[in-house]
């Protein structure tokens, strides 16, 4: 695997070479890289490893993390969420450090009643601080298929993805005082769990629980690791226009017009003393 997936790679931009090296895991066994970590046999690692699911029923839910952590790089995950009436149910999906001053990059998918969209809820914690949520309605179904879920993480910004559209780009604030994730390696986890005092409409709709067990799927994990980045190497702009293309950057813009619902950064009753800075 070493010799297909390791590989270093020469970026020009502006006249600076950065030089780089990319690990990547690739064709990825889940029981090589996860644990099981609670729910009793709720999780499970099946297909030879191809594929895992998490289970909720009303005495617990369940969840996984990586065996490794993380400092910068891209993680790709197929999930196929909870079908039905998914009403009070939280798939979460993210990368985190531990401790009181934590770092945190999440996707959690929060579940409705039958015929009712999943709202994609996304939020950045850094040193232990987050409230930087951003929420999406999805264009497609997420129970039907399976869909790719990323995140780009690198010391310029962190680029959320579904399916390779980028719906969110986070940007280092740190010149204008605004911590951002850059020190602290994190793990991958994964938890399916009941939320409904808050997860559906605020909590006024809860889970049924005669639907149980609530099952979300996962397979195609891929990690390529991002080694020797300097953040001082290349501007963002310089990065995110290697990353994103003119039509990645015009389907950003799709994204954020016809399918966010909520963003922290346009919230004045929230912040009424100020928008945040890196807003």
């Amino acid at each position: 695997m070493a010799s297909t997936c390791n590989r270093c790679y020469v970026l020009m931009v502006l006249g600076i070479v950065v030089i780089s090296s990319m690990v990547a895991s690739c064709g990825a066994n889940l029981l090589q890289d996860f644990d099981l970590t609670w729910g009793d046999n709720r999780a499970k690692i099946f297909n030879k490893g191809q594929l895992l699911s998490l289970s909720l029923d009303k005495v617990s839910g369940s969840g996984f993390q990586s065996k490794k952590e993380y400092l910068f790089g891209r993680i790709d995950m197929q999930l196929k969420l909870v079908s039905g009436n998914s009403a009070g149910t939280v798939t979460a999906y993210y990368l985190s450090s531990q401790g009181p001053t934590h770092d945190e990059i999440d996707f959690e998918f929060l579940g409705n009643v039958s015929g009712d969209p999943y709202i994609l809820h996304t939020n950045v914690f850094s040193q232990g601080k987050g409230n930087r949520e951003q929420q999406f309605y999805l264009w497609f179904d997420p129970t039907r298929n399976f869909h790719t879920y990323s995140i780009i993480w690198k010391p310029q910004h962190i680029i959320f993805l579904v399916d390779n559209i980028p719906i969110r780009v986070f940007k280092n604030a740190e010149t204008v005082g605004v911590p951002f994730p850059k020190n602290q390696p994190m793990r991958i986890y994964s938890s399916l769990w009941s939320a409904d005092d808050w997860a559906t409409r605020g909590g006024l709709v809860k889970t049924d629980w005669s639907k149980a067990p609530f099952i979300a799927y996962y397979r195609n994990f891929k990690a390529t690791e991002f080694s020797s980045i300097s953040s001082n190497s290349i501007s963002d702009e310089a990065v995110q226009s290697n990353e994103i293309d003119a039509n990645g950057r015009r389907r950003l813009r799709w994204v954020q017009k016809y399918f966010m619902i909520y963003n922290y950064c346009k919230d004045l009753k929230r912040f009424p003393q100020g928008l945040p800075a890196e807003c």
